[in-house]
């Protein structure tokens, strides 16, 4: 899924889960234009940067879980922790913590 059925202008008229009929284009699920025609391209933005945000949040929490010593990195999974130590380490490179934290910032 999806077949695609093109108006005249080329516009996506119909989509179909298997090709039948004139709607023998393939679209992969996650095209633009599928993701416009169903309605979904806003509303996929908005989700990915409140995911975004979320991971984020996510992050200082085990951050602090860790310096409060309520959560010790080795109780998770080993792909857990490969994960946020290499997000971490990147995202310390990208913006470091002086960027992130001006002088007046408290710390949680």
């Amino acid at each position: 899924m999806p077949y695609a059925l093109r108006a005249a202008d080329g516009t996506i008229k119909a989509l179909f889960q298997s090709a039948e009929g004139e709607a023998q284009e393939y679209l992969p699920q996650g095209s633009p234009e599928v993701q416009a025609f169903l309605g979904l391209a806003a509303d996929t933005a908005a989700l990915g940067d409140l995911d975004q945000d979320l991971i984020r949040v996510l992050e200082d929490l085990i951050d602090v879980l860790i310096h409060k010593n309520l959560l010790r990195i080795t109780d998770l999974p080993p792909e857990a922790q490969s994960k946020l130590l290499t997000r971490k380490r990147v995202r310390n490179q990208l913006y470091p913590p002086s960027m992130v934290l001006g002088p007046d910032d408290g710390v949680l």
